[in-house]
């Protein structure tokens, strides 16, 4: 094996839209490279790869949008550099890992066959991940590879907030409250953290809005509440995603439409959401349409109100409100959204700055504004790699 305290850290994110990965440096944590391969337009998957800088230095079509072809890509332009690159660790996101795996772990067959047992708590991500792993411990055999579980930020919410008032049978199979987008939250607030010293005793929001969307309440620097619960299915509208249903809609899929379950997993993981209600999940393209295009206004309406009402009831929950953060690809890049949210929470004391919202970085609420309003980008990469040289560190000490 080789010194794994030397090289470079390799951090793999398989989202749900894209697989995105990033080269460290691994004394420094300097970013060397970060590449994504996705859709820049519905139907043209590109990967595309920048250096430290943000300089594109690689951009090409790829065939299809598949995991196998996706990770081909990858391996296949890491092989080229691993001479100037060698890769000693890699860290990967894993959306879940139960109700026993929160904290970071070294990948060990054991904890992957455990994985495999706990695909049916998100049978969407899992899986592929799974298949990651073993892709890239295959191509990279020297390599040390870390599982980073999304859900280790929302690893103390207090029972009242991850209990699922059903059957003790239930909820001693894993059925519980788990919340993701942790990598995001957690990498939030360690920027807040690093700028402001009395910011574990604030009162704070986070909205991660992209293709998933999610928000979670934080009170005394810990995660108190979140939206999303078993899965990544709950909580606001999302992309594709119907966000919080009645039980009873589910039943009535199942009578009325007789949906088996890999049809009613289907409708509800691809086939909902802004897509079910505007005939597409990109909100850039709803926001470039509207309000000439009624469905595209019509979802736009349904998604803010959705996440204004999240907004009150997580506010509520942590007794109040000082600081609402923005982030994600919705909530780092559009306006139009954000001014939409925040218009109509003028109640808590909120109320941007136009100007510095059509900015998008940083403070955009108004000064004396009761509560300040941020646009930060989240960094799940760099949390990745921190979490990934601290734990390889510490066992090979």
């Amino acid at each position: 094996m080789k010194n794994i305290k030397t090289g470079y850290l390799l951090t793999i994110n398989s989202g749900s839209s894209s697989l995105k990965f990033s080269l460290f440096e691994r004394i420094t944590l300097a970013l060397e490279l970060s590449g994504t391969i996705c859709e820049l337009r519905p139907g043209d998957p590109h990967m595309t790869v920048k250096d430290g800088k943000g300089k594109v230095i690689i951009s090409h079509a790829v065939r299809n949008l598949t995991l196998a072809n996706a990770e081909k890509e990858v391996i296949s332009f890491l092989h080229d550099y691993r001479t100037k690159y060698p890769v000693t660790a890699i860290g990967h996101r894993v959306v879940q890992g139960g109700p026993d795996h929160r904290q970071c772990e070294l990948i060990s067959p054991a904890l992957l066959k455990e994985l495999r047992r706990l695909e049916y708590l998100a049978p969407n991500h899992l899986p592929n991940e799974i298949a990651l792993i073993k892709t890239f411990g295959e191509a990279f055999s020297d390599a040390v590879q870390v599982a980073c579980f999304d859900t280790f930020f929302h690893r103390e919410l207090p029972a009242y907030a991850s209990t699922y008032a059903l059957p003790a049978e239930y909820r001693e199979k894993g059925l519980m409250r788990y919340g993701f987008h942790g990598l995001s939250y957690e990498s939030i607030m360690d920027q807040l953290c690093s700028k402001h010293k009395k910011i574990n005793k604030k009162k704070i929001i986070i909205a991660h809005l992209g293709s998933g969307a999610s928000m979670a309440a934080v009170k005394d620097g810990r995660g108190a509440d979140t939206t999303m619960g078993v899965s990544p299915l709950g909580g606001l509208v999302m992309s594709t995603r119907p966000g919080d249903l009645d039980p009873g809609v589910i039943l009535f899929l199942l009578r009325q439409h007789q949906l088996t379950v890999p049809q009613l997993d289907d409708l509800l993981s691809h086939s909902s959401g802004l897509k079910a209600l505007a005939g597409t999940g990109d909100m850039a393209v709803l926001t470039g349409c509207s309000p000439d295009n009624t469905e595209a206004q019509a979802a736009i309406d349904l998604f803010c109100y959705q996440a204004r009402k999240q907004v009150g009831a997580l506010a509520a929950a942590i007794g109040g409100l000082d600081l609402l953060v923005f982030t994600g690809g919705i909530g780092e890049n559009s306006p139009t959204i954000r001014a939409e949210i925040c218009e109509h929470l003028g109640f808590l004391g909120i109320k941007i700055d136009r100007h510095k919202n059509n900015k998008g970085n940083g403070r955009i609420s108004v000064r004396g504004s009761g509560v300040r309003v941020m646009v930060l980008a989240a960094d799940e990469a760099a949390m990745i790699a921190r979490h990934t040289r601290q734990l390889t560190e510490e066992t090979h000490s």
